[in-house]
């Protein structure tokens, strides 16, 4: 019996470190990360050994090893999902600002839009809001302008950067007022 456990822990060293890196790359490409990975090896290797006696055929050790590989993994990732991820206090403090901040700037950035396409005569700011309507049919709008659908998406393409280039004076302006 002595003799039995040198032998039967010699064995499982050979096979398990014959097939280490493919058990690894397999536990890798189900966790996120290598410590992941890693945290699952370690675990994996203790119940691999402490079922070792099971094993009826050492050449099936490879997959025996990938089958408990999967199920460790799977039990990592049921344990992570249990774990809740809090944010600090000053993260979500951060968040917040920065999320104000930006929903101040796009209410800017909206106005002067607005402020814009007032500026444009009435045809041409009905046609460049009727192509962003939803469900609108360019080709439509482009027959009732009387420009191809290419000239029309030419046409379109000016009025956009026109009305960009007016925002962004228009904010300018404000920022120095």
């Amino acid at each position: 019996m002595e003799r039995e456990l040198p032998e039967k822990h010699e064995q499982f060293l050979r096979l398990f470190t014959a097939n280490e890196s493919a058990i690894r790359a397999y536990v890798r490409c189900l966790v996120p990360t290598r410590d992941d990975a890693s945290d699952i090896m370690q675990e994996m290797s203790l119940v691999l050994w402490s079922k070792f006696q099971e094993l009826e055929e050492p050449d099936g050790f490879r997959n025996w090893a990938l089958a408990v590989a999967r199920y460790e993994s799977l039990a990592w990732r049921r344990d992570k999902a249990r774990d809740r991820l809090v944010l600090a206090a000053d993260v979500l403090g951060m968040i917040a600002v920065e999320s104000a901040e930006q929903a101040r700037q796009l209410s800017e950035q909206r106005d002067a839009l607005e402020v814009c396409l007032e500026k444009l005569p009435l045809a041409k700011r009905s046609l460049v809001l009727v192509a962003y309507e939803p469900d609108v049919c360019i080709q439509e709008v482009a027959k009732q302008s009387g420009r191809t659908v290419a000239a029309f998406y030419q046409w379109l393409h000016r009025m956009r950067m026109r009305l960009r280039e007016c925002a962004r004076r228009t904010l300018e302006a404000e920022a120095l007022s």
